[in-house]
């Protein structure tokens, strides 16, 4: 087993940046969540009523982004939450298959940072399974760190780490 405060591998070809998506990011709209259950289904294995967006994305509409394609269509999304004092949290984010490691994730990602620290937060959390090797080193990159394991903590009974960093 590879602890998770160890160097991770070096990327593979597949896992290499290409070419920019032409995404724009822009707020979350209720037709979208279609598109959006889609994208978390495929990416986070996890279904959700489809009330659940609007309604998480109310308190803070600002943290609910969505990137989307010449189309207007959603490519990837980040659901934030403000739910303690001076904290912005992760509660989802996936970009779908056919747009990633074209920068969709790494736009907003930033943006979410950003607004964070406009609205005052001092740090970001999120959850992720054990096994997402990928968003792991994702986060990592960003600074974030293990804090905690989360036992059991996914619907399928996978584990998950809580991660956080300061903004």
């Amino acid at each position: 087993m590879r602890c998770i405060a160890e160097p991770a591998a070096a990327p593979t070809p597949a896992h290499l940046p290409t070419e920019p998506a032409p995404v724009t990011l822009r707020g979350f709209r209720t037709g979208d969540v279609p598109t959006i259950s889609a994208i978390v289904a495929e990416a986070l294995h996890e279904h959700y009523d489809p009330s659940l967006y609007a309604s998480l994305g109310a308190d803070w509409p600002a943290g609910f982004l969505v990137a989307a394609d010449e189309h207007d269509r959603p490519v990837g999304f980040l659901l934030g939450v403000a739910q303690v004092a001076g904290e912005s949290r992760v509660l989802m984010f996936a970009v779908d298959r056919s747009v990633r490691t074209q920068g969709v994730g790494t736009r907003l990602m930033d943006a979410f940072l950003e607004r964070s620290r406009a609205r005052g937060f001092h740090r970001a959390t999120l959850e992720v399974r054990v096994s997402n090797v990928g968003a792991i080193r994702f986060y990592t990159r960003y600074r974030f760190s293990v804090i905690d394991l989360l036992r059991n903590y996914y619907s399928d009974g996978e584990n998950g780490y809580h991660m956080a960093r300061e903004l």
